[in-house]
């Protein structure tokens, strides 16, 4: 399986999955701490208005997926806390509006109806060159942030009604944390696909807050887990094919390994509690 790191796509796959599971490990992280693991999805699918537009008009269509997912982001951060909405249906309503929007914009757009699809699955295995140089960007922006904010993103993960007496400032980094959450999902959609970005938001960081109870190092374990299922995937998906002759799209494998890996720790997670509790 090792004679894959021959070929350049392959090695360009493997550098985006590296470099997506740190970003999907930071933000993840606050995504499941918080408890709004449907915002990755929500902006995600929200972000195709962006897409279609872009085909409608002629402009890059991820630079109209980047301006629809800040645009939906922050809209629903301040529905949130202006209005009190609730998180949920605010994100059941982008979700829905944003994939409309896409189609609608697509269907209408000159020559042939573009393949909206390959931006929902995506292929690991094309990433241009180019979306590495994004990808590691979005690395070095989230330690930045997390690097200057982090005892302030820590409480506000954790208790939010304590930060809002503490005094910090609780509105700004909720809409900070979803615009962050946003530029994750769109420049991932283009390296890995809307399914695949995720399940790498949530599963990783999910599989890391059974064994890590601090901020820093649930960030550290769920980017090593993100690394070690996009790997894996890669190799084992390669060997299969060569191998075997199984053509097994590499993206949803990624997707499967990493959920059976949750079902293991969710296993042994509640085997240890219960044997501490004896």
């Amino acid at each position: 399986m090792l004679g894959a790191l021959e070929y350049e796509f392959f090695q360009r796959a493997l550098a985006a999955g590296l470099l997506a599971s740190v970003a999907c490990g930071i933000v993840g992280t606050f995504v499941v701490v918080r408890r709004m693991a449907s915002i990755s999805g929500g902006l995600a699918h929200a972000a195709f208005g962006g897409i279609g537009l872009g085909y409608l008009a002629g402009f890059p269509p991820m630079l109209g997926a980047l301006v629809f997912g800040l645009l939906s982001a922050l809209g629903v951060g301040v529905a949130e806390l202006r209005f009190r909405q609730g998180l949920d249906t605010l994100i059941a309503m982008v979700w829905a509006v944003g994939m409309a929007l896409g189609i609608i914009f697509a269907s209408l757009a000159p020559g042939p109806t573009p393949d909206l699809l390959s931006y929902l699955f995506g292929n690991i295995l094309f990433v241009p060159p180019v979306y590495l140089w994004f990808t590691a960007g979005l690395d070095l922006l989230l330690l930045l942030v997390v690097g200057l904010r982090y005892r302030e993103l820590q409480a506000v993960a954790f208790d939010e009604e304590f930060s809002w007496v503490a005094g910090v400032p609780v509105a700004g980094l909720f809409l900070l944390l979803l615009g962050l959450t946003a530029l994750t999902v769109v420049v991932l959609i283009r390296v890995v696909g809307v399914i695949l970005a995720i399940a790498l938001l949530t599963i990783p960081a999910a599989i890391a807050r059974h064994w890590a109870h601090r901020l820093d190092r649930m960030m550290v374990l769920a980017s090593v887990v993100g690394a070690v299922c996009i790997t894996a995937g890669l190799f084992l998906s390669y060997g299969l094919s060569i191998g075997v002759g199984f053509d097994i799209p590499t993206g949803p494998f990624i997707i499967l390994l990493a959920a059976a890996m949750y079902g293991v720790s969710a296993l042994l997670s509640f085997a240890a509690r219960r044997r501490n509790r004896i």
